[in-house]
């Protein structure tokens, strides 16, 4: 029997968490959780549109340093990901076209990068 195994929560490091969920909340992510569990802990749940998994931003999470996170998501359209972001005012360069689909790239507040991808195929649906 294969088990089925999904991601479910990525963290995001940031150095404002109010900043940092004001962009994504501008990019369309959904907040689903803001709590302050306990001093220096803080939890911010944020969903990308259509997502099953979510992403953490907050305080007493990580370790990582602000900026080194990297993500890649599946959109079903580079060239509207990249007129939304447009849209909310971030700043993205073109679609990158590659053989194995094309690309937007934008980056948090923070300099965390993520990666969008158009692909025509995948294997596993």
């Amino acid at each position: 029997m294969t088990a089925t195994w999904k991601i479910e929560l990525i963290p995001v490091p940031v150095t404002d968490v109010d900043r940092a969920k004001a962009f994504y909340e501008r990019v369309g992510f959904i907040a689903d959780h803001d709590h302050r569990v306990q001093e220096g802990l803080r939890f911010v749940q944020l969903t990308p549109p259509g997502s099953a998994c979510s992403t953490a931003i907050g305080e007493g999470l990580t370790e990582m340093t602000p900026g080194t996170q990297e993500i890649q998501v599946v959109v079903p359209d580079a060239d509207a990901a990249r007129e939304h972001l447009l849209a909310a005012g971030v700043e993205t360069g073109p679609v990158d076209e590659q053989p194995w689909g094309r690309f937007v790239h934008f980056r948090d507040p923070d300099g965390n990068s993520w990666a969008l991808q158009a692909i025509q195929y995948r294997p596993q649906g």
